[in-house]
């Protein structure tokens, strides 16, 4: 078998088997097949695309090219959850407690975020003394002792992936349909759970920008999930504004724990209310959505959801009065109100520039070296479609370093636009792939 065959075979319209696809997988992880041969293959995939079956390949050869991680001493349906990213999108931190205490196992692995925020581990880093450093042994204790564990992706996990999207980001073969797909659930099936929920983004701070383009992502990632023999539900959602009102680490970790007390943002607990439904069904926990948002709210009125964050918190080396005391969470020197330049229905909040916001604050990454400011970033008191008046406070900024707020704030003003008419509301949720 040569790659050059495959790549004419590909070019011409032709349908890669699975030996083929495992042949070019293997031989490039190996250091066999070059480079350019696998860049001439990526083009080639991106003008002709893949059938279901060359994509499910792809996924399985991708996510065999290194660890599969054995949850099998784990008891019970094991459930992860995934989200495409976006602003404000501190979901995990509240929907997994939520979903433990209702008695489902959540073993999630996580990364760390490149960009406007931290990911989700480095927003757990605002605990003091938090590790997602753990063994895999510890790994599969808490998740069968305490019901939830988040350990950081190990370099072994889907190795294939990471050398293919590093060559596709310079190819200019990054958006097609299959790639995305296959490179997400590649991830996904190597972490090993039975049941995988996904909450696929779309708007302005999205990958996918358009509804029909989030669908169609989202209608690939169940389809490739379930002929691997996996329980699969995608939820799509907004992201045509921040999610939530907090922009920035430890702001986003306070304000998951104000959600799991019943007192968060209604499009935050919204989401989380229905992803946490979608993993209860996904577990046949809960036989409905009704029912499974009975369980959810259930524990959050009785408190044992934000219990569960503070012993997930405790397990993995974090100090869990934190949880009950926010006040030890990190906070910026500088608190900055910004207020309407004019009167007027808030229109449109630009994602992606509350996003640079928040790295210019020092809340993300630029580089891999980059060390995060956990304490700062943005929190919205005003968000599309509220009134404000002049003069009146539309958001602050948590910052340790006066001249990078002042940027941050001119660029933040920008990012808002206020207008005469009230617009249309978006709804949080677009709909639900099963």
């Amino acid at each position: 078998m040569r790659m050059y065959d495959l790549i004419m075979k590909k070019r011409n319209g032709g349908e890669l088997t699975e030996e083929e696809i495992y042949f070019m997988i293997d031989g490039y992880v190996n250091g066999e097949i070059p480079d350019y041969q696998m860049s001439a293959m990526m083009m080639a995939v991106y003008f002709v695309g893949m059938n279901e079956k060359e994509t499910l390949y792809l996924t399985m050869a991708m996510a065999n090219s290194g660890e599969m991680l054995d949850l099998s001493m784990i008891e019970g349906v094991k459930v992860d959850k995934h989200s495409t990213g976006g602003v404000g999108d501190k979901t995990s931190l509240a929907l997994t407690p939520m979903v433990a205490a209702c008695g489902v196992k959540i073993a999630k692995m996580s990364g760390r975020g490149l960009g406007h925020t931290g990911g989700t581990i480095d927003k757990l880093e605002s605990f003091e003394g938090f590790s997602t450093g753990i063994t895999t042994e510890e790994f599969i204790k808490n998740v069968n002792e305490i019901g939830i564990s988040i350990m950081g992706q190990t370099k072994d996990l889907a190795p294939a992936d990471k050398l293919l999207y590093a060559l596709r980001d310079v190819t200019a073969t990054v958006d097609n349909m299959s790639l995305i797909a296959s490179s997400i659930m590649s991830k996904k099936l190597a972490a090993g759970a039975d049941a995988i929920v996904l909450d696929v983004k779309t708007g302005s701070g999205a990958f996918m920008k358009s509804k029909e383009d989030a669908f169609s992502l989202a209608a690939e990632m169940v389809k490739i999930g379930k002929n691997a023999g996996r329980t699969m539900m995608a939820v799509i959602s907004d992201m045509d504004q921040p999610l939530g009102n907090a922009v920035g680490n430890a702001l986003e970790v306070k304000e998951a724990i104000a959600t799991l007390r019943g007192n968060g943002p209604k499009d935050f607990t919204d989401l989380c209310m229905t992803l946490g439904s979608c993993m209860l069904q996904a577990a046949n926990v809960a036989g409905s959505h009704e029912e499974a948002l009975q369980m959810l709210q259930s524990v959050i009125d009785n408190g044992s959801a934000l219990e569960k964050l503070a012993d997930f918190i405790e397990a993995q080396g974090g100090n869990r009065q934190m949880v009950y005391e926010e006040e030890l969470l990190p906070c910026a020197q500088l608190i900055i109100p910004v207020y309407a330049p004019v009167t007027g229905y808030i229109r449109k909040i630009t994602c992606d520039e509350v996003g640079i916001c928040s790295l210019i604050l020092g809340g993300g990454r630029e580089t891999k070296e980059s060390v995060i400011d956990l304490s700062v970033g943005i929190v919205l008191d005003k968000k599309v479609c509220d009134f404000v008046y002049d003069g009146e406070i539309i958001a602050y900024i948590h910052a340790n370093d006066m001249e990078k707020a002042e940027i941050c704030k001119e660029r933040l003003l920008q990012a808002y636009e206020i207008g005469d008419e009230k617009p249309e509301p978006n709804d949080i949720v677009y709909g639900i792939l099963k």
